[in-house]
């Protein structure tokens, strides 16, 4: 095992072993979400899978070019009562909010990937204004070169500007607007349903002090199509980051003092390691010295035979039920993270040492992987290449709650820290700092986000290693405390009585009907997000291992394969499905 994962570091740290001599190269960049045939068309999410329904089937597609063009696609949708739904040339949620709905005939589906044409920069007013379909990178990339920043956005570029905002997307910090990209917006074009004498369609245009913009901030593609989006702008600025390797004793007292201290700062926990990762991370001047750039490790392009052959290993760990090796993948992960802290870089080609100073734009999202042009090397969770297949829970806390929770985790933990080795071999816990919001979706308070990646079975009904602890997890952060799902990602339980969360959630559901009387842009899949989750009729067997339920019976659960429904270690009101010799052990 060991000589597996030295052999797996020595490959990442030495590039020049990723090709071999004679290759021919061309691009292998991720694959549209949309594939059409002579029958229809199937759209997926790029992971490959949507949960026990892995594909949504549409009738057919269009693409427009212009604002016109889209206001007559949802003409055409309305005209003909289609269910309708927006896709841009990325499809990373991990929920089913795309697919228009399960009636082939009835489908129908526009997609941003050619209406990215348009940004207009007004540097006097400070402010840009993109078509909807326009990439983050080349936004960031146009505004940075106009001697402007767009302060806020995800650790992830591989989004559009329409769906960047559409699910609540954010980075990291308390401070002016806050990290979420969403609340730097001031202004949206909306394209909606009308009467027949308007068009069918028509285009409505929300200005900064509108109370629908609250609304239309986070919509989740319920109100209309959004065909522009206008965000606020501020003078270009540099940034410089320091990571702080450190111990977590004391991590549930200092986590507020971070989020108000560091104006994009954020921290890593990694729980079995006993190590907590502090982004020490402020603005600096312009002229400020250092050209670095943060190119995340886990957005890197990836040998495809290093991520074939860390998926198959930690496959054979799950079958053997080896904690212990997971553990010893888990140190390698993080002790290479800390080598080359994490892809930041000096001078845009490697890293020399702490702080790293550069631009905003390349200091902030990340996503190189993106524009690989070479055959051996792709995102790593790739479908195409049986890479890496993980689920991605995101929990967001009210800032008052955060400690507990903490330190329910870390009792949790202490009762066998290698249980939860699994995250830390992905990225152990992000937190993240996300403001108050005016947006009726948005976080009503200041809230701490907590993201962490986990393994995910390539067949539904197989249990994973150390399951149990994950449900626990997931089910401390939901219902014990109150933790909102971020929008676009959380296994479907995880959106259970999420209405509840949000004081304005009536009002969005009011603006919904009067922009959509029609209900065109809803479908069974997005209902499932808006209103959480149903467990209608009777459970299947199973339906635990996925988050579709909560088990409540060993059945929901694999008792064939030893997994029994049982109460939480630490959360005693938590059901989850445990490994164990007999269902009364």
């Amino acid at each position: 095992m060991h000589t597996v994962l030295w052999l797996i570091l020595a490959i990442l740290t030495n590039p020049a072993t990723w090709t071999g001599s004679g290759s021919t190269t061309h691009a292998m960049t991720p694959p549209p979400p949309v594939q059409c045939n002579q029958t229809g068309c199937t759209l997926s999410n790029s992971y490959g899978a949507w949960g026990d329904r892995k594909e949504c089937h549409v009738l057919n597609v269009t693409y427009p070019k212009t604002e016109e063009e889209l206001r007559l696609a949802v003409a055409y949708a309305n005209r003909n009562k289609l269910k309708v739904k927006v896709v841009s040339k990325f499809s990373h949620t991990i929920p089913k909010l795309v697919c228009p709905g399960s009636n082939l005939e009835k489908s129908f589906l526009i997609s941003t990937q050619n209406y990215d044409s348009g940004i207009e920069i007004d540097a006097v007013d400070l402010a840009v204004t993109a078509e909807s379909g326009v990439g983050l990178r080349r936004l960031i990339d146009e505004v940075e070169g106009a001697g402007l920043s767009l302060v806020a956005a995800p650790y992830w570029e591989g989004v559009s500007v329409g769906g960047v905002i559409s699910t609540g997307a954010h980075g990291s910090s308390w401070w002016g607007r806050g990290g979420a990209v969403h609340d730097h917006v001031i202004g949206i074009s909306l394209v909606v349903p009308a009467k027949a004498s308007e068009g069918h369609a028509k285009i409505i245009r929300i200005e900064e002090k509108d109370p629908l913009l609250d609304a239309a901030k986070i919509s989740l593609g319920l109100l209309g199509v959004i065909s522009k989006v206008k965000f606020s702008l501020e003078k270009g600025f540099k940034r410089s980051i320091t990571y702080n390797f450190t111990d977590d004793a004391g991590i549930e007292d200092t986590f507020m003092d971070h989020g108000k201290k560091y104006e994009f700062g954020d921290i890593t926990w990694y729980p079995s390691r006993y190590t907590a990762v502090y982004r020490y991370d402020n603005r600096v001047p312009l002229n400020a010295s250092g050209d670095g750039t943060f190119d995340f490790l886990g957005f890197q392009p990836n040998s495809i035979v290093i991520s074939k052959t860390i998926r198959s290993t930690e496959k054979t760990l799950e079958n053997s039920r080896n904690s212990k090796g997971k553990c010893a993948m888990a140190a390698t992960v993080v002790g290479y993270k800390k080598l080359v802290a994490n892809g930041l870089k000096n001078s845009n080609l490697i890293f020399t040492g702490y702080p790293v100073v550069g631009h905003h734009s390349k200091m902030q999202t990340s996503g190189s992987c993106l524009y690989s042009t070479r055959n051996d090397v792709a995102c790593a969770w790739d479908p195409r290449i049986n890479g890496l297949f993980f689920y991605e829970t995101t929990a967001i806390f009210a800032a008052s709650t955060f400690k507990d929770f903490l330190n329910d985790v870390k009792k949790l933990r202490d009762l066998n820290p290698e249980n939860l080795c699994g995250i830390d071999l992905y990225n152990g816990f992000l937190i993240r700092f996300v403001k108050a919001s005016r947006a009726h979706l948005g976080q009503p308070v200041d809230s701490v986000v907590v993201d962490f990646n986990y393994y995910r079975a390539d067949d539904p009904l197989t249990p994973r290693l150390n399951q149990d602890v994950w449900e626990e997890v997931e089910q401390m952060a939901f219902f014990k405390y109150g933790a909102k799902p971020h929008w676009a990602k959380n296994r479907n339980l995880a959106f259970s009585g999420v209405a509840e969360k949000y004081p304005s959630f009536g009002k969005f559901i009011a603006k919904r009907k009067e922009l959509d009387p029609g209900n065109i842009f809803s479908s069974e899949f997005s209902d499932e997000v808006l209103f959480g989750s149903k467990e209608s009729g009777e459970k299947g067997d199973g339906c635990a291992l996925e988050g579709q339920c909560v088990c409540s019976e060993d059945r929901h659960c694999r008792p064939d394969k030893g997994y029994f429904c049982k109460q939480g270690l630490v959360y005693k009101e938590a059901r989850v499905c445990r490994f164990s010799q007999s269902s009364v052990s």
